[in-house]
């Protein structure tokens, strides 16, 4: 379990440090108000959609280390499918 736990910690840090140097190539467009500020980002679809890969995988791991912490029963994937076809 610890080993498990560990893992899935050094994971999410790999896709946070791979999440950063995404956006340090990213080159944004931004569009600006009459005052100047900065409001939006404009930036190519295919990186919006690396970045939102990241995240999403970021939040798996989240989720997963929610789930454990909740100490409930479990069982393997593949059994769970077996009993579910057997009814």
């Amino acid at each position: 379990m610890i080993g498990a736990c560990l893992f899935y910690k050094n994971y999410l840090l790999i896709l946070l440090i791979k999440l950063k140097a995404m956006l340090t190539l990213v080159k944004p467009q931004y569009i600006t108000d009459e005052n100047g500020e900065k409001v939006s980002v404009i930036i190519p679809i295919t990186e919006y959609q690396r970045i939102i890969e990241e995240l999403e995988d970021i939040e798996d791991v989240r989720l997963f280390d929610a789930a454990k912490k909740l100490h409930e029963p479990s069982m393997p994937f593949d059994d769970y499918v077996k009993q579910r076809l057997a009814r």
